[in-house]
């Protein structure tokens, strides 16, 4: 793996997915434009419609906040209006961890979170940890050059992490590349 830090990464995320770039200043507008697509798409009452706003702007702040850098969405099943899976990508600068790279990183992580379930998984991308629940996957992948890693925060509040769309956030993930110009 080279230590040279790369320009930018790649994803491949499923073109389903609705992509919101949290760099721009227009996120909202694009997020309001998600939620108003899924509330027609099923016909949901103004309290779920306005529920389903709610829920999604603030997990979007929240992220935002912390320096996400995209948000992709998508319904899991018809039924799950109000929850839909997301990805949200970020960016873990090198001041904000421990030194020692995905070693420290796992063992930080694993007292953070005793109920969930932290490994090391290789990567294609190089030193990564995992840390799973009931209805998250949390992955982050080391940038070259100790530069931080990047988090690919996956929540699937309905089939949760062991279905089918588990795994298809797995692969989202496995996909990672990094790319240099």
């Amino acid at each position: 793996m080279s230590e040279t830090p790369p320009d930018d990464y790649r994803l491949l995320v499923p073109r389903d997915w609705f992509r919101i770039d949290l760099c721009q200043d227009r996120w909202r507008p694009q997020l309001k434009l998600y939620a108003d697509r899924r509330a027609a798409a099923h016909r949901m009452p103004s309290a779920t419609r306005a529920e389903l706003w709610k829920a999604l702007r603030n997990v979007t702040e929240a992220g935002a906040a912390k320096g996400a850098l995209e948000i992709y969405l998508r319904a899991d099943t018809a039924e799950s209006a109000v929850t839909p899976v997301s990805l949200l990508v970020s960016l873990m600068a090198t001041g904000e961890l421990p030194d020692g790279g995905a070693d420290s990183l796992a063992e930080l992580l694993a007292g953070r979170h005793p109920a969930a379930t932290v490994t090391r998984p290789e990567h294609p991308a190089g030193p990564a940890v995992l840390v799973t629940t009931a209805e998250s996957l949390d992955l982050y992948v080391e940038i070259p050059g100790r530069r931080g890693f990047l988090h690919l925060s996956f929540r699937i509040p309905v089939s949760g992490s062991t279905g089918p769309m588990g795994e298809l956030c797995r692969a989202i993930g496995d996909s990672l590349r990094w790319s240099r110009t």
